[in-house]
């Protein structure tokens, strides 16, 4: 016991004593809490600049005009007239799209007859694709079923009868978790997972690999830890920090920035436990097979972002291939992030993530024994070269 809490007292002391692992642990932890939330600030995409180009010249052609830039989704900046000056606009980045609105438009809605619009938007930004598109159709579906009640009517219809007929089936959609419907709500928390995991992977890794990382006789008995004291040990101290960071990035930014969280605190830190462990023991793996500094830091950037994308909320999960998602699930990440998205954000008790808490416990157990096991490995080489050297 005195050997685990001397590396325990030792390790954590290092923390703060090394200057690298100083500035990733801490530093890098205020910095990223800082920055990487700020280009999400705004939650959703509003008023994307768009053009008209209006071949008709109506009433009704302007009245579209006039809804389509009431929208927020996308903001009418120009009325062209012509396609050419249109793609002229889009080609100079000035607007991401524009409605063509074709000639006879109002005569052939007033006489029942398809008048289809076109509307040309840029489809390489995902986002600004999805709000042009939904904003402009709504729109359109809106004022078609607004014309088609209105010639029902004057038919002779019932006006209920005719309302129901020109829009059957009215929906009513209700964003659940997201009352926004917000890029940010989406993103964040597990952004706030993956951050946790990088950081603390390279300070772990950092540490096991810069001068101070075997701890050597412990000055109270004279004797040197065991391997396993030395692993607990060195796993408690990195524990102990992330209990001052991990709530800062999962219970008090969300807080800041207005993300909706029905969960409890209990829970997310009952999950922060076995994703600690399960984080730091890979960072020991990691530290004892490149053994250098460098080395450490530049596998730890390069693996961030296929992490990012094999946690399954950049990319589906259904449509990762299974053999890539069963090998992703080694990363504790990629059950980190679903886990505490249940318990944070949709609110649900601790048996619902049972199936991530016990992969992260199974994580934190299997990294920590490949560590103890070359730990141990390590000090029969260190006997035989000291026996080596007596003699």
């Amino acid at each position: 016991m005195n050997g685990l809490l001397a590396v325990f007292r030792g390790e954590f002391r290092r923390i703060f004593a090394l200057r690298p692992v100083f500035s990733v642990l801490v530093v890098g932890s205020i910095f990223y809490a800082v920055l990487y939330p700020q280009p999400y600030l705004n939650e959703a995409l509003r008023n994307v600049p768009i053009a008209i180009v209006d071949g008709d010249g109506t009433v009704t052609s302007r009245e579209l005009a006039r809804r389509v830039d009431a929208t927020t989704d996308v903001a009418v900046t120009m009325v062209l007239p012509d396609l050419v000056s249109a793609e002229r606009e889009v080609y100079a980045r000035r607007i991401f799209g524009f409605l063509v609105i074709p000639r006879n438009f109002e005569r052939d809605v007033l006489h029942g007859r398809a008048s289809p619009i076109a509307l040309y938007a840029d489809a390489s930004y995902f986002l600004v694709y999805q709000r042009v598109s939904g904003g402009v159709v709504a729109v359109a579906r809106t004022l078609g079923a607004e014309v088609e009640t209105a010639r029902l009517i004057g038919i002779g219809v019932d006006p209920v009868l005719a309302s129901a007929a020109s829009d059957p089936l009215q929906l009513t959609a209700v964003p659940l978790f997201n009352p926004q419907g917000g890029y940010a709500t989406y993103v964040l928390p597990g952004a706030f997972v993956l951050l946790l995991q990088q950081i603390l992977l390279m300070g772990v890794g950092l540490l096991g690999t810069l001068p101070g990382a075997d701890p050597g006789i412990n000055a109270t008995d004279g004797l040197r830890p065991g391997p396993l004291a030395t692993v607990a040990g060195k796993m408690l101290a990195y524990l102990l920090f992330e209990a001052l960071i991990l709530p800062l990035y999962l219970i008090a930014l969300p807080y800041l920035y207005g993300l909706p969280r029905l969960g409890g605190v209990v829970p997310i830190l009952i999950m922060a436990v076995p994703f600690v462990l399960a984080v730091s023991g890979l960072g020991l793996v990691v530290a004892a097979i490149f053994k250098n500094p460098l080395r450490v830091q530049l596998v730890v950037a390069t693996i961030g972002l296929p992490f990012f994308f094999l946690a399954g909320f950049a990319w589906p999960t259904e449509v990762i291939p299974d053999a890539v998602h069963v090998a992703s699930l080694l990363v504790p990440s990629t059950s980190a992030i679903g886990g505490f998205t249940r318990l944070a954000q949709l609110g649900a008790p601790l048996a619902d993530a049972r199936s991530e808490f016990q992969i992260l416990w199974g994580l934190a157990i299997f990294y920590g024994g490949v560590v103890w096991i070359l730990e141990f490995r390590k000090r029969r080489r260190d006997g035989r070269n000291e026996g080596i050297g007596m003699a």
